[in-house]
């Protein structure tokens, strides 16, 4: 009499270890905790899937809290591939340890696996989720108050650059005395007023790298825009055009400051 061999998986649907591997690769911890709950639940254990799908939710958010964390400059010297390789290396281990008893004996029996093309759907999917995910942090998480704090304190900032340069449009309808004064009390300390504001905002706490780095440009902006009015004031006072030359490299370099916090602005 011949024994029909045990097939307990014969009529279930599982998502092989490489699988796994896949969507993981492309969509994260979350995409792995997602079809590791439905190998749980293809195999009875509901209870196991709830907890490996909060634990892929969990880990894909400390993750990207673990790399915000990681300065920029360190940041930029990691191949983009090694990240995803070590954590899907991680959760491949994983599964091993929780169903890969499941699987080897699923795959030994010669069973069919879900299609591996299902699972980078979940894959994609779970990238597009995390995505959404960090833009709505990065705008609506508790960072986002940074950047509204900036962004209101050089509200003041613009004002004082947009009021300062209507100088350049008096400069033939106003007398030398005019002029001087209104470079003296109003023009200048404008300027020195946005410096402080740029003090002001690099003593914010936990400052961003991108708002740092914007910061700088502004002090080395400001300090240019500082020299080429102070320049033209030697010019008016003394009725000279010796500056002229200085004030025409300022405004080059002003020029070029400009540019490059443009640029910065659009990365």
């Amino acid at each position: 009499m011949e024994i029909e061999q045990e097939n307990p998986t014969q009529d279930i649907n599982l998502y092989s270890q490489k699988s796994i591997g896949v969507a993981t690769f492309i969509g994260g911890p979350i995409a792995a905790g997602y079809l590791v709950m439905q190998n749980f639940k293809e195999l009875d254990k509901p209870d196991d899937g709830k907890k490996a799908f909060i634990i892929g939710v969990l880990s894909t958010i400390v993750m990207y809290i673990g790399i915000f964390m990681i300065p920029e400059a360190i940041l930029d010297k990691i191949p983009n591939a090694i990240i995803p390789a070590v954590y899907t290396l991680i959760i491949y281990l994983i599964v091993e340890k929780l169903q890969g008893k499941e699987l080897n004996e699923h795959k030994l029996l010669e069973n069919q696996f879900v299609s591996v093309w299902k699972a980078v759907k979940v894959g994609v999917i779970s990238l597009f989720i995390t995505i959404a995910g960090v833009f709505a942090y990065m705008y609506y998480g508790p960072g986002s108050a940074i950047y509204d704090e900036y962004d209101a304190k050089f509200v003041a900032f613009y004002e004082n650059e947009k009021e300062s340069l209507i100088f350049y449009q008096d400069i033939n309808h106003k007398s030398s005395d005019s002029l001087i004064y209104e470079l003296d009390n109003e023009i200048i300390p404008k300027w020195e007023r946005n410096i402080e504001i740029i003090e002001e905002s690099n003593s914010t706490k936990d400052l961003p790298d991108d708002l740092l780095e914007r910061n700088v440009l502004l002090m080395e902006y400001s300090l240019l825009r500082i020299e080429g009015f102070k320049l033209f004031r030697k010019v008016i006072l003394e009725d000279s055009d010796e500056y002229i030359p200085e004030l025409e490299r300022v405004h080059e370099d002003i020029d070029k400051k400009l540019k490059e916090i443009e640029s910065l602005s659009l990365i």
